[in-house]
């Protein structure tokens, strides 16, 4: 999702409204740069502000910025409370529509600082808008195509399932083994595309329910190895290793991380399961090429690729940056230890059910 470059924050600043500061903002044109008394009346109005906005500046000194808003937004007393907000905490950010002077809409992001006089009373507020529409339309476009794909997607799959449940009584008990692989792998796809249906309409739709780490592994195990995950991979575990969680979330975190070690050690992968008193633990080791030391740091950031990554491997990069933001939704953490030449091992912290 669409998010504005951060801003420094600080207390209320103590600088006059007039003089000084309009000296700069007057040279500024990329954005507007806007002085309000203490009751939100225009005080003084930029070069960039009368770009972004489409006012001339004597059209609206001595108005209230209130007309910069929709008259939905004025009904509901969003200026005021913005202007409340940034004189109790200092500062405030507000994203939204903004009205221009001929009646247009802009996407705004907008930092409204209080001012104080060398008596610290109130001064009046310095309010700073960039224009993000076009960030904006290029979001809503992605979403747009995210939300058609996840539908386009979900129908053909949906359909297949309803097949293999159809073939489930016609096919030899020999075969049985890999119908049931191909319904694990369409019931992963369906919950796939159901997460990422709830993602663009701004929910994660998590469906919390308990879950033992251990049979939750294995099955994670035979969706990325299904012909030969008993001779690839060992699950291990000791005692109760159970979470509270979204079991289909958490084995698609698993899935990834077993993936990725498939791709990179040809020798068996190690998923071990315990549990301990503030945490249920599952890591993955492998005994492959391992990590380039420089790239730890960076190796759960998004389309990251070590010094050590061969084009070939068919690694895109985005499964560990999955794995830590799945693990941080889940309540927990997502760690990485690597010796080069030696392996790696990935490991998921969880809160445990209690």
């Amino acid at each position: 999702m669409m998010s504005a470059p951060p801003y420094d924050h600080a207390p209320a600043a103590r600088a006059p409204l007039a003089g000084a500061s309009t000296d700069w903002a007057a040279q500024v044109t990329s954005v507007a740069i806007v002085e309000l008394d203490d009751a939100g009346v225009v005080r003084s109005w930029n070069p960039g502000a009368e770009r972004l906005k489409r006012y001339a500046a004597p059209d609206v000194i001595g108005t209230p910025f209130s007309r910069f808003y929709r008259p939905e937004d004025r009904e509901r007393g969003r200026p005021e409370r913005l202007l409340a907000a940034a004189r109790a905490e200092g500062s405030v950010e507000d994203t939204g529509w903004r009205v221009r002077g001929d009646g247009s809409l802009f996407w705004a992001h907008v930092l409204i600082t209080a001012v104080r006089d060398d008596d610290n009373a109130p001064a009046g507020f310095v309010k700073i808008v960039r224009d993000l529409s076009e960030a904006k339309r290029i979001d809503d476009e992605k979403d747009g195509f995210l939300r058609a794909f996840a539908h386009d997607l979900l129908s053909p799959i949906t359909a297949l399932r309803g097949y293999v449940d159809l073939l489930e009584d016609e096919i030899p008990a020999a075969q049985a083994g890999l119908l049931q692989h191909v319904s694990r792998v369409t019931d992963h796809i369906i919950a796939m595309a159901g997460e990422l249906s709830a993602h663009v309409r701004g929910g994660h739709g998590d469906e919390s329910e308990e879950t033992d780490l251990l049979p939750l592994a294995r099955e994670a195990a035979e969706l990325v190895l299904p012909g030969d995950v008993n001779e690839r991979v060992a699950v291990r575990g000791a005692g109760r290793a159970h979470v509270s969680t979204d079991r289909a979330l958490l084995r698609r975190a698993l899935a990834n991380i077993i993936d990725n070690a498939a791709k990179y050690s040809e020798d068996a992968i190690v998923v071990s399961v315990s549990e301990e008193p503030d945490a249920a633990v599952v890591s993955v080791a492998d005994s492959g090429r391992g990590i380039d030391p420089a790239d730890l740091a960076s190796i759960f950031e998004p389309y990251h690729r070590g010094r050590l990554s061969d084009p070939g491997d068919g690694g895109t990069g985005v499964g560990l940056a999955s794995v830590r933001d799945i693990a941080r939704r889940l309540g927990g953490e997502a760690f990485i230890e690597s010796t080069r030449g030696v392996g790696t091992t990935v490991t998921l912290r969880l809160p445990p059910s209690h």
